[in-house]
């Protein structure tokens, strides 16, 4: 079995900069991409950014330049560095990983259960 675990959520005020944590932890061998993804009440999850485990990454549109994610494969951690903070940016924020549990090459996703992140004065 494999677990995500995020952190790093919290208030913070517009303008303002957080520092997401997803950590994997249980039967891993490899993790392949590692995604963040985030929800508000009403809305479909949507993607943030994901990277891959070579490094290349991908963020959308609307947190370009603001957000960064970025990963440590031996600890089997990403990152998502956000600045610039948007009262928009307020949602659930999840991660998900791509892991191979026994060397097979077959990746199953895994999601977290998500950290809140507001941004508010």
């Amino acid at each position: 079995q494999v677990q995500l675990v995020e952190s790093g959520g919290g208030l913070v005020p517009p303008g303002g900069s957080l520092r997401l944590s997803c950590v994997a932890s249980g039967s891993i061998f490899s993790i392949n991409t590692m995604n963040w993804y985030r929800q508000t009440p009403g809305k479909e999850r949507e993607l943030v950014a994901f990277i891959t485990r070579g490094g290349s990454t991908y963020v959308v549109d609307s947190v370009k330049g603001r957000f960064a994610i970025s990963r440590d494969n031996a600890k089997n951690v990403a990152y998502l560095q956000m600045n610039s903070l948007k009262p928009e940016d307020t949602a659930v924020y999840y991660c998900k990983a791509a892991v191979d549990s026994s060397g097979s090459t077959y990746y199953t996703d895994y999601w977290g259960r998500g950290t809140q992140v507001t941004v508010s004065s």
